[in-house]
C-alpha cells in the first residue's frame, strides 16, 4: 500500500468531516479534535524540525496545555458560581426591603401558597436583620449561612433560626411542600425577632464596644433617673 502524504491526508479528513453525521458534532467535542489535531501537527513537526523546531514544538504544546487548562477551570468556577447563586441564594434577582417581603409573604399565605410564603418571611427575616446592621449584606448569602450570623448577633434565638433555615431549605430543594403551620412558626420567629436587641460586645478589659446592654434596653425612671433610683448622667 502506498503511503499517503500529509497534504492528501489533510484533504480526506477535510473530505470526511464534511459529511452531514457531522453536521450535529456538539461544539465542546469539535474544540476538543481541533485541539488534539493541532497537538499532532506540533508533535509531526518536532519530529521533523530538528532539535530548535522540537524545542519550539514543546514550548507551544506546553503553552496550548496550560491554556486549556486555565480555561476549563475559569469555566468550572463560573459554573460554580452560577449554580450557587442560583440554586442556594436566599434572595431572588430583585431587590426588596423587609417590609415588601413581608406583604408579599402574607399574599401567597392568603392564597394559600405556603411553600412561597415561607420563602418569602425567611427573606423578611433576612432583610430586616441586614437593615438593623445585624448581620451583613452578602450577595449570594444562603440560609445556612443567615441563621449562623445572625445567632451571632442573637444567641437566644440560635436554635430557632437554624430551624428557619431548615424549613426554607426542605420548602426551597427538598421538595417538601409548605404548611400553614410551617408558616406560622416562621411569621412568630419574624415577629419576635424584630423586637429583640443584640447582646452586648464586650472588649478586652470587659469594657462595653458594641451591642445594647440591659441597662440601656431598660427604661429609664421619672425625670430621668435610672431604674434603680439613683440619678446622674445618662
Amino acid at each position: 500500500m502506498t503511503p499517503i502524504g500529509r497534504d492528501e491526508a489533510a484533504r480526506r479528513a477535510a473530505d470526511e468531516l464534511l459529511k452531514p453525521a457531522y453536521e450535529q458534532e456538539p461544539l465542546i467535542d469539535r474544540l476538543w479534535r481541533q485541539v488534539q489535531q493541532f497537538l499532532g501537527d506540533l508533535m509531526d513537526a518536532a519530529a521533523g524540525g530538528g532539535t530548535t523546531g522540537g524545542v519550539i514544538a514543546a514550548v507551544l504544546i506546553t503553552l496550548v496545555i496550560l491554556a486549556v487548562v486555565v480555561l476549563v477551570g475559569w469555566q468550572l468556577r463560573r459554573t460554580s458560581r452560577r449554580n450557587a447563586t442560583g440554586s442556594a441564594a436566599l434572595f431572588g434577582e430583585h431587590a426588596r426591603s423587609a417590609a415588601e417581603h413581608r406583604r408579599a409573604a402574607e399574599g401567597l399565605a392568603a392564597e394559600g401558597r405556603y411553600t412561597e410564603a415561607i420563602q418569602e418571611r425567611l427573606r423578611a427575616i433576612a432583610r430586616d436583620l441586614e437593615e438593623r446592621a445585624l448581620v451583613d449584606g452578602l450577595p449570594g448569602r444562603t440560609a445556612d449561612e443567615l441563621s449562623a450570623e445572625a445567632a451571632r448577633a442573637l444567641p437566644a434565638f440560635a436554635a430557632e433560626l437554624a430551624a428557619a433555615a431548615r424549613s426554607f431549605d426542605d420548602v426551597t430543594y427538598g421538595d417538601v411542600p409548605g404548611t400553614r403551620a410551617a408558616y406560622d412558626a416562621m411569621t412568630e420567629l419574624d415577629e419576635r425577632l424584630r423586637l429583640a436587641r443584640p447582646v452586648a460586645l464586650t472588649g478586652p478589659a470587659g469594657t462595653q464596644t458594641a451591642g445594647a446592654s440591659a441597662s440601656a434596653a431598660a427604661p429609664s425612671g421619672p425625670a430621668g433617673t435610672r431604674p434603680n433610683g439613683s440619678g446622674g448622667p445618662p
